[in-house]
């Protein structure tokens, strides 16, 4: 029997290529919609960006990066001061137009989310205090959502890129949902990319450790067939073209962390899902719970 987990999940470094630790794209088998690239730069490193014909949005993991970038014959240098790690509360980002063409340089983790298209919006800085944070379910399943790329926030032709904290032994992506066909006004089709992270829980952090990790799971959809019940750690990416995906598990002692990615075939831009219908009812739990008391994660 193939190995179904094995094409939509990789562990950190196997997709690396020139230069960059990971690089998803439309090069990717199976792959067509979305992109990300990660890097871990250091003072004097440069890289090139994908080029025009791809709209993208530079978001400092851990660190700081600078993006210089031509657009209409002009060049232009952006610094984005970042943060001291992901779960240190948001970070300044920049969405490049489509029409540009540029580099980055800086010192730490840099991600960078893509999408091809043809379609030009305007580049923009976001500043890390207008980020929308959001905290999303109650109890348990409390996670904290930073939403600088979605469709209320950024204008952007197909990217929506939001970033994830779940605190330790909590659950987010929960209930199970898909978002692989065409249904108007109840979902609309995008691929998903999740790049994760994972530290000692920020009440006892005390050292970075490539031991912490979460757990991250993805089921099949009449869409199509798909299998990941990953154990993921710091790097590690998953791509989920169709199926239902979720949870993703903060495990006891650690904090979990993934940045999406999404885009797909449909002229609409939009978040619009179906939870699984076995397991939609949970939604019913959260009714007069709380968010988790440790959140919203802010920088220290």
């Amino acid at each position: 029997m193939a190995d179904l987990s094995r094409q939509w999940f990789y562990k950190r470094g196997e997709l690396a290529r020139d230069g960059w630790e990971s690089v998803v794209d439309d090069t990717t088998p199976g792959w067509e919609h979305t992109g990300i690239r990660v890097a871990r730069l250091n003072d004097g490193t440069t890289l090139d960006l994908p080029g025009s014909g791809v709209e993208k949005v530079i978001v400092p993991l851990a660190g700081s990066a600078i993006v210089t970038y031509t657009e209409d014959g002009v060049e232009h240098t952006v610094e984005l001061a970042g943060r001291s790690s992901v779960f240190d509360g948001t970070t300044d980002v920049l969405y490049l137009s489509s029409a540009t063409t540029g580099t980055l340089a800086g010192s730490g983790r840099i991600a960078v989310a893509t999408s091809p298209t043809d379609v030009v919006k305007p580049t923009r800085y976001i500043a890390a205090e207008e980020t929308p944070i959001e905290l999303r379910g109650a109890g348990a399943s409390s996670r904290q959502v930073h939403n600088f790329g979605t469709v209320a926030a950024l204008d952007a032709a197909r990217l929506i890129v939001c970033e994830v904290i779940t605190p330790s032994q909590n659950w987010s992506s929960y209930p199970p949902h898909k978002h692989d066909e065409e249904v108007p006004g109840r979902e609309v089709p995008l691929e998903e990319i999740y790049y994760f992270e994972a530290a000692e829980t920020r009440s006892a952090r005390r050292e970075p450790s490539d031991a912490a990790f979460g757990l991250f799971s993805t089921y099949s959809s009449p869409a199509g067939s798909i299998d990941i019940g990953a154990k993921v750690h710091s790097g590690d990416i998953a791509i989920v073209p169709f199926g239902y995906h979720g949870p993703a598990v903060a495990a006891p002692g650690y904090d979990l962390y993934y940045l999406n990615v999404m885009a797909g075939p449909s002229p609409e831009r939009a978040w619009v899902v179906s939870d699984d219908p076995d397991h939609a009812w949970v939604r019913e739990l959260w009714e007069g719970l709380e968010p988790d008391s440790r959140l919203p994660y802010v920088a220290d």
